[in-house]
């Protein structure tokens, strides 16, 4: 019985060591990734003058918060304690940490742009401590991409591979600095690709839940082949440290950035002229759309090249050159990546008809544009169904405005448009998909709205239009 016993026990063993070791033959090794990456990743530091107020009270010197994203302005503030203002107004220096990667032998960085913006002094520490300046070829705030070049030759680079091979589930690594920490290696998944961000038009992030913090940014993001697929650029919190959505810039994206950077200076980037919004339940049943899908044109800016290409208020854009826009922050990314004088084919739904329009892409404004709408005084027409009074447009107002029709709000009383957030001030220049030109037209087009069927109406608020839906219950 003892044999027995004694034998099971071995038995039982050898089957949880084996289940142990077939267990760790499924996950990557990342050592050798680790040991011939690193000497090519590199820390940041910078120094600028900031005032007093912004120096810890034990005389530790942090980042400059405005240069940082918001989850990282949130992190310090919350756990670096301040001194009061400094009422003599006296300047200190602060330095900032973030990560970098050499992409060329002879001293190419890059790095975000938020590490290193209105910094006075760039310095980058290699794998071997020693530090070299850097300097500013340019910075793309608009990606959060800066390339930066230090004096040397022979220099270990890093592998670029590419950023559209990523697959959801795929094994990623990063290497950076965070808090400091020169060389710190964490690894995780690719969580979903494509993803768009408050504020960040132009880069469809890799959403990833490899551990990210301050001092990572900046830093690569690799495959299981030892190649950089991304830079670590933001993540998402409400805590302050990391809580497991991590984004970072496509490699492809960047790389492009720091082309354009490098012989030009700066980025040129393709523009429409629109303005989008997501198309929901409501407003596809509202525009006759089987379901939600594409980018609802709110606004077409005058003499902007959809307005040449004869793109429509209300029109729905399907695609672009091919490519399926499936969320309405598809479209930026698409438009983006051109150029100014490529040729756009747009298939656009109009008034419930498939409909191809063809136009040649702009160059995006440096600086955008916001109108100001103005109300003026007038007598009000109030529809009793949505509970507003309109007056009509002036001149003056439709050419401050850039419309050709519309009626200006009054006054909002208890009803649907007071549940849709309609105030006075705003604009209506579309109801249930008709133009509205005068105060009359708009009551007679409220008056025959359909019940218990989404309906639109397009508002414009501050420069900015956008369409909502609604439903009359009665």
């Amino acid at each position: 019985m003892l044999k027995f016993k004694t034998y099971r026990a071995t038995l039982v063993a050898v089957l949880l060591m084996s289940q142990a070791l077939v267990a760790r033959a499924q996950l990557p090794d990342f050592t050798g990734l680790v040991e011939a990456a690193s000497p090519a990743v590199v820390n940041i530091s910078t120094r600028q003058k900031v005032p007093q107020r912004a120096m810890a009270a034990n005389g530790q010197q942090i980042p400059d918060l405005e240069g940082l994203p918001p989850q990282f302005r949130e992190f310090f503030e919350r756990s670096i304690p301040q001194q009061p203002r400094n009422p003599g107004g006296r300047q200190r220096e602060a330095q900032s940490l973030g990560s970098g990667f050499i992409i060329s032998a002879d001293g190419y960085v890059l790095t975000n742009n938020h590490v290193v913006a209105d910094a006075d002094e760039i310095i980058v520490r290699l794998s071997d401590r020693s530090e070299l300046e850097a300097k500013l070829i340019g910075a793309d705030p608009r990606t959060d991409v800066a390339l930066l070049k230090v004096e040397g030759k022979g220099l270990p680079i890093l592998k670029l591979g590419k950023s559209d091979d990523l697959k959801v589930g795929e094994w990623v690594l990063a290497i950076g600095s965070p808090f400091g920490f020169d060389h710190s290696a964490t690894a995780g998944i690719v969580s979903a690709k494509g993803r768009s961000l408050p504020n960040e038009s132009y880069v469809p992030f890799i959403q990833t839940d490899v551990a990210i913090n301050p001092g990572n940014s900046g830093g690569p993001l690799f495959n299981l082949d030892g190649e950089v697929v991304g830079i670590n650029s933001q993540i998402f919190t409400r805590s302050g440290g990391f809580m497991g959505l991590s984004f970072a810039i496509p490699i492809d994206v960047a790389m492009d950035v720091a082309t354009q950077l490098k012989s030009a200076g700066k980025v040129s980037r393709g523009w429409l002229g629109v303005v989008i919004q997501e198309v929901n339940k409501d407003l596809a049943e509202s525009f006759g759309l089987e379901k939600p899908a594409g980018a609802l044109v709110a606004q077409v800016l005058q003499d902007g090249p959809a307005a040449k290409g004869g793109l429509q208020v209300g029109d729905v854009i399907l695609s672009l050159n091919g490519q399926p826009i499936v969320m309405s922050a598809d479209l930026p990314h698409l438009v983006g990546a051109l150029k100014a004088g490529d040729k756009a084919e747009l298939d656009v739904v109009r008034e419930g008809e498939r409909k191809m329009l063809a136009m040649t892409v702009g160059a995006l404004p440096d600086d955008d544009e916001e109108l100001v709408a103005s109300a003026a005084p007038g007598e009000g027409v109030s529809s009793n169904r949505l509970g507003v009074a309109v007056v009509e447009l002036t001149a003056e107002q439709k050419k401050t405005l850039d419309v050709i029709s519309g009626v200006l709000v009054k006054g909002v009383q208890d009803g649907p448009a007071a549940l849709m957030g309609v105030r006075p001030g705003d604009v209506i220049t579309h109801l249930n998909n008709q133009a509205i030109d005068t105060s009359k037209t708009f009551a007679t087009i409220a008056k025959a709205l359909p019940k218990d069927r989404s309906v639109s109406m397009r508002v414009l608020r501050g420069g900015r239009a956008s369409f909502i839906t609604f439903k009359l219950a009665e």
